[in-house]
């Protein structure tokens, strides 16, 4: 049995109850300080109303942040305090941010199949609950695809770039930011030019875009580069190549660009790799771009991909051989159907089929027997996250974690 050591001094006597009561320092939660409320709740905590009857205001706060988004709505009738709290949620996401939570939500970015209209939605991975997001600040009507989504975690950041007009076909050079933390969208500084399926990829805290469709509907071979913190695009290399983007993956600091296998699949697809240390693009190896035959993640520091061509395991590149390998487990799950939106954390992998339905796929690894350099055997099982009724004609575009 573990011994405590007490102290002996002495403290005041509260009763269950008093919403003045508080932690001793040794056992107040490291992350919780009085000056995270605001004038207003300090306000109705001295006028005795405490956030949860029986517990100190600092660990109800702790527990009312927890909450699911989904369920604000009817928790926020409960008192003036929560409704103060939950019926404002810039001050419930900068609260969240001040205490330091971190649960992962999957942004996904969706269309109507029918009338093409766009919308974010946001799975909750702790609870799996579903709520939205401000619509984003867009007038025209525009084509789900031609966009390129990237985010930031740490910042609780999230980039909408690029895009195209559906009915004239011509490429934006916007440039969108929704801060999780302010629950609100602003409009950035202009890409240094036009673009519509492109790639795009974070490095290092910043975001580079290559390629993709100009104004006059030619590929480009020029990119660029976003630093979130000034705001300001500058010019990088260009790719030598002129391509459009049917993925793209960040792998050891560097930037995997892929066209894909274009119908009748005659010619080798292309694929450049672009090193921001040296400002230099390369081609990419054969069996990598050959092999890369749907939408990727990074995981466990190697890429995976999961095939859009047909309803196959999940395969892993190696590197040292230039091949892929399938891993073991079972296929994706029949709920999951294409377009995919593929993103991952830690290690777990999310894939958004059409409806929203969501499969989410555990990643493990073995060190492989008999080896003495670090190969590894990977494997893969499958959860499924069904989505509410209301879904039933939405179609993913995007997914950022």
């Amino acid at each position: 049995m573990q011994r405590v050591r007490m102290s002996s001094e002495q403290a005041p006597v509260h009763k269950l109850g008093d919403s003045q009561m508080t932690l001793s320092p040794k056992f107040r939660l490291a992350m919780i300080q009085s000056s995270v409320l605001s004038p207003s709740e300090i306000e109705f905590s001295l006028q005795g109303e405490p956030l949860i009857p029986g517990l100190p205001d600092d660990v109800a706060l702790n527990c009312l942040l927890r909450l699911p988004v989904q369920s604000h709505a009817a928790c926020r009738t409960v008192c003036k305090r929560w409704h103060l709290l939950l019926g404002n949620k810039e001050r419930f996401f900068t609260r969240r941010k001040e205490l330091g939570f971190k649960d992962p939500w999957l942004f996904v970015f969706a269309f109507h199949k029918c009338t093409g209209k766009i919308q974010w939605r946001v799975l909750d991975l702790t609870h799996f609950s579903w709520h939205t997001i401000p619509a984003m600040p867009c007038k025209d009507r525009v084509c789900p695809h031609g966009f390129r989504c990237a985010s930031i975690p740490l910042d609780g950041a999230l980039f909408v770039c690029g895009g195209m007009v559906s009915d004239v076909d011509c490429p934006l050079d916007l440039v969108l930011k929704y801060e999780m933390h302010k629950n609100r969208w602003t409009v950035m500084n202009r890409m240094i030019a036009a673009r519509s399926f492109f790639a795009s990829g974070v490095i290092d805290g910043r975001i580079y875009v290559a390629g993709g469709n100009s104004t006059d509907l030619f590929e480009l071979d020029s990119a660029e580069v976003l630093d979130p913190v000034k705001g300001n695009w500058c010019r990088i290399a260009s790719m030598g190549t002129n391509m459009a983007s049917y993925d793209a993956a960040v792998l050891d600091g560097k930037l995997l660009v892929t066209e894909g296998w274009l119908w009748p699949f005659f010619v080798s697809p292309r694929g450049q790799v672009y090193d921001p240390r040296t400002d230099r693009w390369e081609n990419m190896a054969v069996g990598l771009r050959e092999g890369w035959t749907g939408s990727s993640v990074v995981v466990y520091g190697c890429l995976f991909v999961v095939s859009e061509l047909e309803r196959m395991k999940l395969k892993v590149y190696d590197v040292d051989t230039d091949s892929w390998e399938t891993i073991d487990g079972p296929p994706l799950p029949e709920q999951i159907c294409k377009p995919f939106a593929v993103n991952a954390c830690d290690c777990k992998i999310y894939v958004v089929g059409r409806n929203l339905h969501v499969a989410v796929g555990h990643i493990s690894k073995l060190r492989q027997k008999g080896t003495c350099e670090d190969k590894w055997n990977f494997s893969v099982t499958w959860d499924v996250v069904d989505p509410p009724d209301g879904f039933s004609d939405l179609t993913p575009s995007s997914s950022q974690l």
